[in-house]
C-alpha cells in the first residue's frame, strides 16, 4: 500500500495484515509519525473495505452477485402476465411478498430492535408494499418488455438520491453509463409493439420512484444490520401490510390453479426473497448508482423472455436498446476500480489513517 495522510501532513506506513481480513473488519499494524507501531483492532468496524484493498475481481464478483436481482425481477412480468389472476393486485403482492418475509426471519431467527421497528415499517412500504402492487399492476397493464423498460430511469434517480443521502457523489463514467443505458431502454420502449395503457406507465414509474428512494435509504440505515436481517425486516413489515388491506379491500384470497401455485411460489421465493438479498448485499458493498445501472438488466430479461416466452415481437430497434444497456452496464461496473465513492472512500481513508485523537495506543 502507499503511505496515506493521517489529516496532519504526515504519512503513515501501513505493514501486514495481522489476521485474515473479514468482511467488514481490518486489522493491521500501522507505523505512527513518531516511530511507534499502533494496532488497529479486529472490531474496529469499516463500512467498506474496497478502498483499502482494491480488488477488480471482488468487484465483479459482487456485479453479479447484484445482477440476480434485475435479472429475476425481469421474468416476473411474463409470470404475472401468464400465471396469475389478473383483478387482485393486493392478494398478488401479498402472495409474493408475505411468503418470503416469512421464510427469511426463519433464517435470521432475529426481530427488530429500537429504531429498527419503524425503519422495518418505512423500507417495507416503500420497497414491497406500496411497490408491489404498482408493478403488479403494470404488469398486468403493460406489454412485459414495456413494463420492465419503464424503470430504466431508476440508476439516475438513485445516483441523485444517493448523493443526497450518503454523499455518493456520482462520477461522468457513472452518468455517461446510465445514460447510454437509458437510451438504449428508450429504443425499447419507442419501438415496442401493441398497446401501451398510460395507467401502467404511471404505476411504473411511481414503482420507480419510489423504489429508488427507498434502495438508498436502506444503504443510509443498513451499518448495523446484516443485508439479509434487514431484507427479511422490511419484507415481513411489507407482507404483513399488505395482508392486512388484502383482506380489507378485497376479501378472501382469489382461487387458484396449480399454474397460479407455481407462480406464486417462484415470484415469492426466487424473484423476492433471493433476489432482494443479492440486491441489498450489492447495495452494501457497491455505490448505488453502479447498482441502479446494473438494474438495466431488468428490462433486458423482459424484453428477451416476452419475445421468447411470449412471441412479442422484438424489433431492429429493440435489439440495439438491449446493445446499449449492455455497454451502459459494462462503462458503470469499471468505474473506480482503485477507490470506493462515497461513504465508503470516506471511511475507507479513516481505516487507513486513524487520528491524532483516537483511542488507539501505541505498541512498544
Amino acid at each position: 500500500m502507499q503511505p496515506a495522510d493521517d489529516g496532519l501532513g504526515r504519512g503513515v506506513d501501513v505493514g501486514p495484515l495481522a489476521a485474515p481480513l473479514a468482511l467488514d473488519r481490518l486489522d493491521v499494524v500501522a507505523r505512527g509519525p513518531v516511530g511507534h507501531e499502533v494496532r488497529i483492532p479486529g472490531h474496529w468496524h469499516l463500512a467498506s473495505t474496497e478502498g483499502i484493498l482494491p480488488s477488480v475481481e471482488s468487484r465483479w464478483q459482487w456485479i453479479l452477485v447484484t445482477a440476480v436481482a434485475p435479472v429475476a425481477w425481469g421474468s416476473t412480468y411474463v409470470v404475472t402476465h401468464r400465471a396469475l389472476p389478473a383483478d387482485s393486485p393486493l392478494w398478488g403482492a401479498t402472495l409474493r411478498a408475505l411468503p418470503a418475509g416469512l421464510v427469511l426471519m426463519l433464517i435470521a431467527r432475529r426481530l427488530p430492535q429500537g429504531a429498527w421497528w419503524w425503519r422495518s415499517v418505512v423500507l417495507g412500504t416503500l420497497n414491497v408494499g406500496a411497490f408491489f402492487v404498482l408493478i403488479y399492476v403494470a404488469a398486468q397493464a403493460l406489454p412485459s418488455g414495456v413494463a420492465s423498460s419503464v424503470m430504466a430511469a431508476a440508476p439516475v434517480a438513485m445516483m441523485l438520491t444517493a448523493w443526497a443521502l450518503v454523499s455518493e457523489r456520482p462520477t461522468l463514467r457513472a452518468l455517461a453509463g446510465a445514460a447510454t443505458g437509458i437510451v438504449g431502454v428508450t429504443l425499447i420502449v419507442g419501438t415496442a409493439t401493441g398497446a401501451v395503457d398510460p395507467w401502467g406507465v404511471a404505476a411504473s414509474v411511481a414503482a420507480m420512484l419510489m423504489s429508488s428512494f427507498g434502495f438508498v435509504l436502506a444503504k443510509r440505515w443498513r451499518s448495523d444490520v446484516p443485508p439479509l436481517v434487514s431484507t427479511a425486516w422490511q419484507m415481513a413489515a411489507g407482507g404483513v401490510m399488505l395482508a392486512v388491506a388484502a383482506l380489507v379491500v378485497d376479501g378472501a384470497p382469489p382461487p387458484m390453479d396449480g399454474a397460479a401455485i407455481a407462480g406464486f411460489a417462484y415470484l415469492s421465493i426466487i424473484a423476492t426473497a433471493v433476489a432482494f438479498v443479492a440486491w441489498f448485499s450489492g447495495l452494501a458493498r457497491l455505490p448505488a448508482g453502479t447498482v441502479g445501472v446494473i438494474g438495466l438488466l431488468n428490462p433486458v430479461t423482459g424484453v428477451a423472455l416476452g419475445a421468447l416466452v411470449s412471441g412479442e415481437r422484438l424489433s431492429v430497434g429493440q435489439g440495439v436498446g438491449v446493445v446499449l444497456v449492455l455497454a451502459g452496464i459494462a462503462t458503470t461496473a469499471v468505474v473506480g476500480r482503485g477507490r470506493a465513492p462515497g461513504e465508503a472512500r470516506t471511511r475507507a481513508a479513516e481505516g487507513r489513517c486513524p487520528r491524532q485523537d483516537s483511542n488507539l495506543q501505541p505498541t512498544d
